[in-house]
């Protein structure tokens, strides 16, 4: 399966996802492709809700580059013990172009299994801890500009109209299926891992 990311108004970005209960050599590949979709964007981190994967899954990595930094795969990632408060910009990899502040914990724990079945348990701050927050909010069908206040959020109305306006003229098209029907298709990956 090829996968691709999906633009906001995509109804699986409001998706609560699964937690993974089994992981089997394609859901390696999946996640290896999610990485390589991550570098090609130019993003720093990508959730399975992204590219229409209703699963507990996100990839990551600070640096934005292949082979530098820390490369993660996270399996049900839980994110504990906020400290401290910041904001800082952030963007989306399915709300292109569009950017807000955003506050957030500096410092978290992160507990989650990588893609071996190995626990990580760890304190984390800074960029990577924004990071991880930013990505696991997806898991939980939260988008960053959810986490901003109207005034922030007044800034780029006028975008998110246009992406829920050609969203939604491909849906009227057939280019892209109803929302109904796009929902229906992630049971087939929720009985494979969930």
């Amino acid at each position: 399966m090829s996968l691709s990311i999906i633009p906001y108004p995509h109804p699986t970005l409001r998706v609560k996802s699964s937690p993974i209960r089994r992981v089997d050599q394609a859901l390696k590949d999946l996640a290896n492709e999610m990485l390589e979709l991550m570098y090609g964007a130019q993003g720093v981190g990508l959730a399975a809700n992204q590219v229409d994967l209703p699963l507990r899954m996100f990839v990551v990595n600070a640096s934005g580059v292949k082979g530098e930094g820390e490369e993660l795969i996270l399996i049900n990632p839980e994110l504990q013990m906020p400290r401290g408060n910041e904001s800082e910009q952030e963007g989306c990899l399915s709300l292109p172009g569009i950017y807000g502040q955003v506050k957030r914990p500096k410092a978290i724990r992160l507990s989650a299994y990588d893609i071996n079945g190995n626990a990580i348990e760890r304190n984390v701050d800074g960029f990577l801890a924004r990071v991880l927050q930013h990505e696991n909010d997806h898991l939980d069908g939260v988008l960053f500009f959810d986490r901003m206040n109207d005034e922030g959020r007044s800034e780029f109305a006028g975008a998110l109209d246009e992406l829920e306006t050609d969203f939604r003229s491909k849906q009227s098209a057939g280019a892209i299926p109803s929302d109904q029907d796009l929902l229906a298709r992630l049971d087939q990956w929720r009985e494979r891992y969930a």
